[in-house]
């Protein structure tokens, strides 16, 4: 695997101190520590001997190598997926905007399925998604029978499942009201 590119090689003077790039990054320090721990950052150690001692310094450019980690974690990837895109680069460094434009590409399918799953959530959410649990007074119309179970486990019709046309897309009946039941004022 990988490291990023040591911020040794940067000017004492472009280095930011982990506060420094939390408040710039507007990512925690202690998620910069578990991103270091994690692979995807490195930092220089102060002198343990200076006034400092032994504070963590990265380099400027990681400011937007925390920001690509962020944009990634948004889309959805894994801490695996986003170092596996990172160790891509040469030499471990900071995404350009070629790199961006060309790794963000790979993630278009990604958020193109996320999309679709969550716009059939919201689509479903009011109505019955097909778990088989039966205990709706909906359930008779949109899974009969327990239906949707003949197609696996899990709520089916938010997996993608159809729900028969033509069950679905009937009124819920209204109960009889026997005559007479009805007291007049």
């Amino acid at each position: 695997m990988q490291t990023p590119a040591s911020p040794k090689t940067a000017k004492p003077d472009t280095r930011l101190a982990i506060g420094d790039l939390a408040k710039r990054s507007g990512v925690a320090a202690s998620a910069l520590r578990f991103y270091e721990d994690q692979g995807l950052l490195i930092s220089q150690r102060s002198d343990s001997g200076s006034k400092q001692g032994g504070r963590r310094h990265y380099a400027r450019g990681d400011l937007r190598r925390v920001a690509f980690i962020r944009a990634a974690q948004t889309v959805g990837l894994s801490l695996e997926q986003i170092r596996a895109a990172l160790a891509e680069l040469p030499d471990g460094r900071t995404p350009t905007a070629a790199d961006w434009t060309r790794l963000s590409s790979a993630w278009r399918p990604l958020l193109d399925q996320r999309i679709a799953e969550l716009t059939r959530l919201r689509d479903t959410l009011s109505s019955c998604i097909g778990c088989g649990c039966l205990s709706l007074s909906k359930c008779a119309l949109y899974n009969p029978a327990d239906s949707a179970a003949k197609a696996g486990p899990g709520a089916r019709y938010l997996l993608g499942d159809a729900p028969p046309a033509a069950k679905a897309s009937r009124p819920a009946a209204k109960p009889a009201v026997p005559p007479g039941s009805v007291r007049k004022r």
